[in-house]
């Protein structure tokens, strides 16, 4: 990914007709030092100190710092993806309207790869394998075709003076629609670890993947911490602890491993007082 200033207001593409495109942010991980520290300077220590405290943040889920830091993206995507991401209600949202414009001809298209059976073990989702490739043809040719009659109906509701409002109800979960959306960073990592997941639906993973590659250079730290401790991380039960407790060998835990996995420090001390009351 190119330096931050670099790909401000550039698009990059998603899915087929698709995009994300960061217009602005405000902030970075300085500024989540910055309040974090109470501090009207420049909120600075030294870039180790720093880094400690965005990671004891993240760690003990301290989320106000990394409301200070906000970003504004422009994304165009299709409606059923728009409603799944609107779900999460903590952004700032201006959408293209249908009541004031014209529907533009454009239609998410799966690539056949995409064209899946339905899971077996996740209700909501497709299943790994594709199916039969006659028959993902026959999938794309259907919703391809279905798309064009539908975009010609609305074209013709158009040149009878038909209401556009009216008009536009007819249209499929596939046409693209464009929004601005702006967002602080606390609530959208919280986007990205649902959106980021295997089981989210691919078409609105690819954007988080995309949003993902898109801050990373601004707030390098908080990602690095984020990635650590609530991406990569695996909660547990009281019961599946239980089960733990059973076959971990505390003494094979000591500094040169500590070491190893770069735990140092403050945090090396709080794993270890995990452990003390893990085991106990």
């Amino acid at each position: 990914m190119e330096k931050k200033e670099e790909f401000i207001n550039k698009e990059f593409k998603c899915l087929d007709k698709g995009f994300v495109r960061l217009v602005d942010y405000m902030g970075d991980d300085s500024s989540i030092v910055q309040a974090a520290r109470v501090s009207y300077g420049k909120g600075t220590k030294t870039k180790r100190a720093d880094r400690e405290l965005i990671r004891y943040l993240m760690r003990h889920r301290h989320t106000s710092p990394f409301e200070m830091v906000e970003f504004k993206f422009h994304v165009k995507l299709p409606i059923f993806v728009a409603r799944q991401w609107i779900r999460h209600r903590t952004a700032n949202v201006n959408e293209y309207s249908g009541r004031y414009s014209e529907m533009k001809d454009d239609f998410y298209l799966p690539d056949i790869e995409q064209i899946r059976p339905q899971s077996t073990t996740n209700r909501q989702g497709r299943a790994d394998n594709p199916i039969e490739e006659e028959t993902a043809k026959q999938v794309l040719e259907i919703i391809n075709n279905t798309d064009d009659l539908l975009y010609k109906q609305y074209k013709w509701m158009l040149s009878i003076d038909l209401a556009r409002e009216l008009a536009r109800i007819n249209l499929p979960l596939s046409t693209y629609t464009e929004w601005y959306w702006k967002i602080d960073l606390h609530n959208l990592l919280h986007f990205l670890k649902l959106r980021l997941d295997n089981l989210a639906q691919y078409e609105i993973r690819v954007y988080a993947e995309k949003i993902m590659e898109l801050i990373e250079p601004i707030v390098p730290v908080t990602v690095e911490a984020f990635k650590d401790y609530i991406l990569n991380s695996i909660n547990f039960s009281v019961q599946e602890l239980e089960i733990l407790k059973e076959i971990i060998f505390p003494d094979n835990i000591n500094e040169e491993l500590l070491k190893k996995h770069n735990i140092t420090g403050l945090e090396a001390e709080e794993f270890k007082e995990k452990l003390n009351k893990f085991l106990s």
